[in-house]
């Protein structure tokens, strides 16, 4: 019998110019905690947790902000959506135009950009 590969984590990695701002906003913001850091005093690589979520942040050169490229966009399941809209908007996290939203996907959400141009958004699926 052949045992099947099974998925069930994933880590996806944030470019940012500056891995300790990353770590500030993301700790003191966002409500997550550093979970590993490859330097102490100056890292360039990093990962935070919160509930079970683990993103890794991974220093670029400031040099590539320069161009036009595109930033990842993660979606992230969450729970109590309500609640945690409401922990981040006292936070100020929030673009002037972010909003709580059902979609016409069946979705509850919000979105904003980081310090650092990657996207976040927070939804609960409202067809299960």
């Amino acid at each position: 019998m052949t045992t099947k590969g099974y998925l069930h984590q994933i880590h996806p990695v944030l470019p940012v110019w500056d891995v300790v701002a990353a770590l500030d906003f993301y700790v003191n913001r966002l409500g997550f905690r550093i979970g590993f850091a490859d330097d102490s005093k100056n890292p360039t690589y990093a990962g935070i947790l919160r509930d079970g979520i683990e993103i890794h942040l991974q220093w670029h050169d400031a040099k590539a902000w320069e161009g036009k490229l595109d930033r990842p966009m993660l979606r992230i399941v969450t729970q109590n959506i309500n609640a945690l809209y409401e922990e981040y908007a006292q936070k100020d996290v929030f673009h002037p135009h972010t909003l709580l939203r059902e979609t016409a996907w069946g979705t509850k959400e919000f979105a904003f950009y980081d310090p650092f141009g990657n996207g976040l958004t927070f939804y609960r699926d409202l067809t299960s």
